[in-house]
C-alpha cells in the first residue's frame, strides 16, 4: 500500500496493527467479492480502502471531539466520491429528469406530469373545439337566426342548454372508461360551444376579442402562479368551501335577475364577482390537478378545468358587455 495509506487518518496506528481486513466480519463479504479487474485473486485497492475507514472511525469517534468526527466523516466521503467518479444526488436526477411538483412528494414526479401534460392537451382540444363551434355560430348568420327566429330553434337551443346537464350523469359514471369517456366529453364540449356560440353572435367583436384575452392571461397567470405555489409547499385545499358557498350565492342571484331583471351596474356587479369567483375555481383546480386527482380521473379533471375556463370568459364577456353598452 502507498505511503499515503501507511497511516489512518487522524489515529495514530499503523496499518500493521490495524485488525485483518479479510476476517472483518463487517467487511469480509464485500472483500471476497469485489476483486482487481486483472487479478481475479487479487481484492481491489478501493474496497480497502473503504474497508480502512470503516476500522478506523469507530477508534477516530471516540478520541474526537463530535464536530472533529463530522468532518472526518465528510472528508472521508468527499474522497470516496472523488475516487469512484461519484458526485452529490441531486433530487430532479433521482426523479428520473422531472422536477418534484410540491414538497414531500411520494409519487412518481415523471407519472404526475404525465398526467397533468394529459389533462392540458385535453383541455386545449376543448377549447379550439369551442372556438371552431363558436366561431361557426357567430360567422353564419342563418345558424342564430334558426335559433332564436323558429319556434324550432328554440326547442333546439333550450335542448343544447340542458344537454350539457343531462351528459354530465353518464360522465360522471364512465369518466374511467375509455373511449366512451372522450365521446361522452366531446358531446359535452359541443353542447357548451353552441351556448358560448350563441352569447358571442349578439356580441361585438371588439368586447368577445378583449374577453378573450383578458381570459388567456388570466388563466395563464393563475397556473404558472398555481405551481410556483405548489412547489414552495402552499395548499389551496382550503378555497373548497368558500368557493362552493359564493358559486351558490352567485346562482341565487342569477334566477333573481331572470324574473327581476337588474340594472347596468348590478350586472357590472355580478360579472366581476362571477369572474373573481371562477379565478380561485382555476387556482383550486389546478391544485387539485397537481395533487389530487388519480392518475384514470383526468377526464373529470379537464372537466372541471375547462367549465373554470368557460365560465371566466362568459363572466368577463357580461362585465365588458354592460360596461360598453
Amino acid at each position: 500500500m502507498s505511503a499515503r495509506w501507511a497511516w489512518c487518518t487522524r489515529c495514530i496506528r499503523p496499518m500493521s496493527q490495524l485488525p485483518s481486513l479479510r476476517r472483518h466480519p463487517r467487511i469480509e463479504k464485500v472483500v471476497l467479492s469485489s476483486s482487481h479487474p486483472i487479478s481475479p485473486s487479487t481484492p481491489c485497492p478501493t474496497v480497502r480502502l473503504l474497508s480502512v475507514f470503516v476500522l478506523c472511525l469507530p477508534s477516530c469517534r471516540s478520541r474526537l471531539r463530535r464536530p472533529a468526527y463530522e468532518t472526518l466523516a465528510k472528508r472521508a466521503r468527499e474522497r470516496l466520491a472523488a475516487m469512484f467518479g461519484f458526485r452529490k444526488a441531486d433530487p430532479d436526477l433521482e426523479a428520473g429528469g422531472a422536477s418534484l411538483l410540491y414538497p414531500g412528494m411520494t409519487e412518481s414526479p415523471e407519472l404526475r406530469w404525465a398526467f397533468v401534460r394529459k389533462i392540458y392537451v385535453i383541455l386545449a382540444v376543448q377549447l379550439a373545439m369551442t372556438a371552431a363551434v363558436s366561431g361557426f355560430v357567430v360567422k353564419v348568420p342563418a345558424v342564430s337566426n334558426f335559433f332564436v327566429s323558429s319556434n324550432a330553434g328554440i326547442a333546439l337551443y333550450i335542448f343544447l342548454i340542458i344537454l350539457p346537464f343531462i351528459v354530465l350523469c353518464p360522465l360522471h359514471y364512465y369518466h374511467q372508461k375509455h373511449p366512451v369517456n372522450l365521446l361522452l366529453l366531446g358531446l359535452f364540449t359541443v353542447a357548451i360551444s353552441f351556448a358560448v356560440g350563441m352569447t358571442c353572435a349578439f356580441t361585438s367583436g371588439k368586447i368577445i376579442l378583449e374577453a378573450a384575452i383578458l381570459t388567456a392571461v388570466v388563466v395563464i397567470s393563475l397556473t404558472a402562479y398555481t405551481f410556483w405555489a405548489a412547489k414552495r409547499g402552499h395548499d389551496f385545499n382550503f378555497l373548497g368551501p368558500f368557493l362552493f358557498a359564493a358559486i351558490m350565492v352567485l346562482m341565487v342571484f342569477s334566477l333573481i335577475q331572470i324574473f327581476f331583471p337588474l340594472g347596468k351596474v348590478s350586472v357590472m356587479i355580478y360579472g366581476g364577482l362571477a369572474s373573481l369567483i371562477f379565478c380561485g375555481y382555476i387556482i383550486y383546480d389546478t391544485d387539485n390537478i397537481i395533487k389530487r386527482y388519480t392518475y384514470d380521473e383526468y377526464i373529470w379533471a379537464a372537466v372541471s378545468l375547462y367549465l373554470d375556463v368557460i365560465n371566466l370568459f362568459l363572466s368577463l364577456l357580461q362585465l365588458l358587455r354592460a360596461a360598453d353598452s
